[in-house]
């Protein structure tokens, strides 16, 4: 990634936890994944030549805009998908200011029907919602992954939150999928095809 890009992507990052600073209701906040975080999955998408991702928890677009970087690469796209449609406008500026738009799809819908109704391969899905709604997501992501053999999930915030996500990790048969929690960031939990 250029250097500026990168230098531009982490002032927003901190506009953004500046702006999360002054709000006291945790749902008002942006609650972005940590640069750290973005860096990694960017890596990830970069070097598994990942073309078609999926991400639960738009918000603003911060971790879209890094997501996007990386697929422009690839000649991929992402779709995302937040549930608040101020959000999804929010993150359709951000895009357009670093000129990213044109590789993802931003959808204001409900990301549980998402996974329900889909019948698209993902190279790498991102969930990083509402985490009381993962445990409901579970039987849609693993029909995802099992239908393609070289599908990874991306789970954020399993070290800060690790409480909230106990459930939903319990429920990933370790019989049939790998799975490791990285320290980067809030905690990476990654969820493949064993």
């Amino acid at each position: 990634m250029d250097i500026q890009l990168k230098k531009a992507f982490l002032a927003l990052y901190d506009t953004f936890k500046s702006e999360d600073a002054q709000k006291t209701d945790r749902l008002d906040k942006w609650r972005n994944i940590e640069p750290e975080s973005a860096e990694f999955l960017s890596l990830l998408i970069k070097t598994k030549n990942a073309k078609k991702i999926l991400e639960l928890g738009t918000s603003n677009g911060f971790s879209t805009l890094w997501l996007a970087e990386a697929v422009s690469h690839n000649q991929g796209e992402i779709i995302s998908i937040d549930i608040e449609r101020d959000r999804t406008n929010k993150a359709f500026e951000n895009l357009k200011q670093f000129e990213l738009q044109s590789y993802v799809e931003l959808l204001t819908y409900d990301a549980g029907q998402y996974l329900a109704d889909t019948t698209l391969d993902f190279d790498l899905i991102l969930l990083d919602a509402e985490r009381s709604y993962y445990t409901g997501y579970w039987k849609d992501l693993e029909r995802l992954l099992d239908q393609s053999e070289s599908s990874i999930l991306v789970v954020d915030n399993v070290i800060s939150h690790e409480a909230d996500v106990e459930e939903f990790i319990a429920m990933i048969d370790e019989q049939k999928f790998k799975k490791v929690v990285l320290p980067i960031g809030a905690g990476l939990l990654l969820v493949c095809k064993e």
